[in-house]
């Protein structure tokens, strides 16, 4: 759109902004407050060949009724899309049109809806949600439901506590890591093909996100053991149906308090959590486990609220790993934990 296109829309659209002498607004501006009939649209930009159909899912559940897919989207393309979703509706449409950025790039989507946010030419909006794979979501309930148990079975928020991350080389990995170290832990990231595979991780985690993470490999059954006897909390973020921790490594640990694991596929990625696990002591243990659907229903239940929270807003929202896990706390602590 040209900008003196862009002048003319927004004269015949912007709502009056004057006041009446009593203090009452006009009636065409009191009209505007109400959440406008317009249908909810999602703009759906994946950087993969595909939409995600569990997002699409969840999406259409939450209350959108069209969800558009952009598949193989990048950080180029993401302006563009963004002008070309807000100038097609009235300013007051804006709450009512939504993008989410999926993928498997948690640094990606985190720039894709950094150049949203820029893109954005005021009054005319619209508000987005960075998920990629899901992963700020699984990782925001990971955290949330692993930080109840902990504090359940010691007293003791994450603040200092030991936190070995595996698979922390994933999108769920590394968003846990993060979520983790911001909430005060002390965290580990192993990785089974060595250090240098996550050295772009622990440089993202200190320049965009101000924490410092510790890289281990993990790649023998030694090594694993050795992470494990120093950590208060292991959690396994590994490729579905990989084990990746015994029961014998785990008995190593004098000091294990909790391990997560959100593996649904057998076999699990920690031998001896469960799928519907909420606190219970692992067989002949100490050790509290949190299971995978868990996980998933916390996951699942902040995913839907994030995105009715961008249609009951009147004004733009971001969403990212930082908002899903204050939703993920607030959910969990609504719930009771497992007897």
């Amino acid at each position: 759109m040209r900008m003196d296109d862009q002048s003319n829309l927004l004269s015949e659209i912007a709502p009056t902004q004057t006041a009446s002498e009593g203090g009452q607004q006009p009636a065409s501006t009191r009209r505007s407050r109400k959440q406008p009939s317009a249908t909810p649209i999602l703009h759906f930009l994946s950087t993969q060949a595909f939409a995600s159909p569990f997002d699409v899912n969840m999406a259409v559940d939450a209350g959108f009724k069209v969800v558009v897919p952009h598949t193989n989207a990048g950080l180029e393309h993401t302006t563009g899309l963004v002008q070309d979703a807000i100038f097609s509706r009235p300013v007051e449409y804006g709450c009512r049109t939504g993008l989410f950025i999926g993928g498997k790039d948690a640094l990606l989507a985190l720039d894709m809806l950094a150049a949203a946010q820029a893109a954005l030419v005021p009054p005319f909006q619209l508000s987005a949600f960075a998920d990629p794979g899901g992963s700020f979501t699984t990782a925001a309930a990971m955290v949330a439901l692993v930080e109840d148990v902990y504090r359940a079975r010691t007293g003791h928020s994450l603040k200092g506590a030991q936190v070995a991350v595996f698979g922390a080389t994933g999108v769920v990995g590394f968003a846990s890591s993060i979520i983790a170290a911001q909430a005060g832990a002390k965290v580990t990231m192993t990785s089974h093909i060595g250090v240098k595979a996550l050295e772009p991780f622990v440089r993202a985690g200190r320049a965009r996100f101000g924490v410092d993470l510790k890289p281990v490999a993990a790649g023998r059954a030694t090594d694993k053991a050795s992470i494990v006897a120093k950590a208060d909390i292991v959690l396994c973020a590994a490729a579905a149906g990989v084990r990746v921790l015994t029961q014998k490594q785990l008995a190593k640990s004098r000091r294990l308090a909790v391990v997560a694991d959100v593996n649904a596929v057998p076999p699990s990625g920690i031998e001896g959590v469960e799928l519907f696990d909420r606190g219970r002591l692992l067989d002949g243990s100490d050790v509290a486990s949190v299971g995978p659907l868990a996980i998933g229903d916390i996951k699942y239940k902040t995913q839907a609220a994030l995105f009715r929270s961008m249609l009951a807003s009147r004004e733009t929202v971001m969403l990212d790993f930082t908002h899903a896990f204050a939703k993920a706390r607030k959910l969990v602590c609504a719930r009771p934990a497992n007897p």
